[in-house]
């Protein structure tokens, strides 16, 4: 079957996706996350499979991590379905207000049509943005990147058989028949066919679908987080939440990437962050180098690099307007933090970063769908129209007007 055939099978399932009730798409994510479940043994199979090409082949490790699935995995995939199902409706919301001449005008959310996802090995995405656009009424395309296919493939088919069960489309939720770049390239000129395209991937991924798709497209944006450890800053707090941030995860998006230490409490801080951290590898402007005789001296690709690996770049700074300054010229829009005990620089730091989520006093791993109450995420953006930071169901919504009236004309 041909992307273009594709794209209009799930074209033709729009209709029937969008006239169901919310209680029937509810039904059908239920139906989803006991699918996942009960197809655990063949996901996990074919999984194993997947990771053992991707060894063979040579995948570094971390994106190894992010392809890997156990049965703990599935099993919180699966209650991300369940959570997204306990969300209130996205649709018909609104409001509505009435003209002087008595038109009454009803701004409501609408789905957006038939959403594609281009993404790397990340099975989670292939559940998590099914559901949204379930959810959200909104038809899906899911191109996952070749090292996955085989996990991709047995959740999708699990997928659809549950949508089936629930009396909606299985072609709410179409996967390409392979990962080939040509199809990834061919979904990004699908114009007319696919109403939006996300990205979710690294750098290179998202870069390339910007610059050459001529559908519309949300950017997510890979992740060059920071933490700022501040003057006042409480030094368990700080030591745990650095910690956190770099190394719960650090293959992932939301993991800090930058370490930025006012140059008041760098001589004692970061000597206990080098002993929690003894399995990072630092590299640091000179003055950090100074402090740190293993410290490797960081180059400005190093500011400007997402290692998804546990290296940390640190820069000593003499106040929050340079931290401010130094974190905007070389984050990616994604997360960034402030540990600080003075309410008046977290306000600064809040107002001056320009990221798509900022925090004070905590760790950047919070920056996630589930973790923000929306039940699962379809990804990350980093623009400024349409959506911005985790995206949920509302970001899968468009708006409708609708006006009634009773023979207005305009004069």
């Amino acid at each position: 079957m041909t992307l273009a055939e594709l794209c209009a099978r799930g074209r033709a399932a729009i209709p029937a996706l969008q006239s169901a009730s919310g209680e029937v798409r509810n039904r059908a994510l239920l139906a989803m996350a006991d699918a996942l479940t009960e197809g655990a043994s063949v996901i996990l199979a074919e999984n194993a499979a997947d990771l053992a090409a991707a060894e063979e082949n040579g995948v570094p490790r971390q994106m190894r991590d992010r392809l890997t699935l156990n049965e703990d995995r599935l099993r919180s995939i699966a209650d991300a379905l369940r959570e997204v199902a306990s969300l209130p409706d996205p649709l018909g919301t609104g409001e509505e207000w009435v003209r002087p001449n008595g038109l009454r005008i009803r701004r409501c959310a609408v789905p957006i049509g038939l959403v594609a996802m281009i993404y790397e090995a990340r099975p989670n995405v292939t559940a998590d943005a099914a559901a949204l656009c379930i959810k959200s009424g909104n038809c899906a395309i899911l191109r996952g990147g070749k090292e996955a296919f085989r996990t991709n493939r047995a959740m999708v088919n699990c997928l659809r058989r549950a949508l089936a069960t629930a009396g909606l489309p299985e072609d709410c939720v179409l996967m390409p028949e392979g990962p080939s770049r040509e199809t990834a390239t061919q979904l990004m000129k699908m114009r007319g066919m696919v109403d939006l395209l996300i990205p979710r991937g690294g750098k290179t991924l998202i870069r390339s679908v910007v610059e050459n798709a001529t559908v519309p497209v949300i950017e997510t944006g890979a992740g060059n987080c920071h933490v700022y450890v501040d003057e006042s800053a409480e030094f368990d707090m700080a030591l745990s939440v650095v910690d956190n941030a770099k190394r719960q995860r650090p293959s992932v998006c939301n993991a800090a990437e930058g370490l930025v230490v006012h140059r008041a409490v760098a001589k004692t801080f970061l000597p206990l962050l080098r002993e929690r951290l003894a399995n990072v590898e630092f590299r640091g402007c000179g003055e950090t180098c100074s402090i740190l005789p293993d410290c490797v001296p960081a180059t400005e690709e190093d500011f400007d690099t997402e290692y998804n690996d546990l290296i940390l770049h640190i820069k000593v700074v003499g106040d929050v307007e340079e931290a401010i300054s130094f974190i905007n010229a070389h984050n990616t829009g994604h997360s960034e933090a402030i540990l600080t005990q003075n309410l008046r620089n977290a306000e600064r730091f809040t107002a001056g970063i320009d990221a798509s989520a900022v925090y004070v006093n905590a760790s950047t791993r919070f920056t996630d769908g589930g973790e923000f109450g929306f039940g699962a995420e379809i990804g990350i953006s980093t623009q400024k129209l349409h959506a911005r930071g985790p995206m949920g169901l509302s970001a899968l919504t468009t708006v409708k007007y609708i006006a009634y009236g009773d023979g207005q004309i305009r004069t």
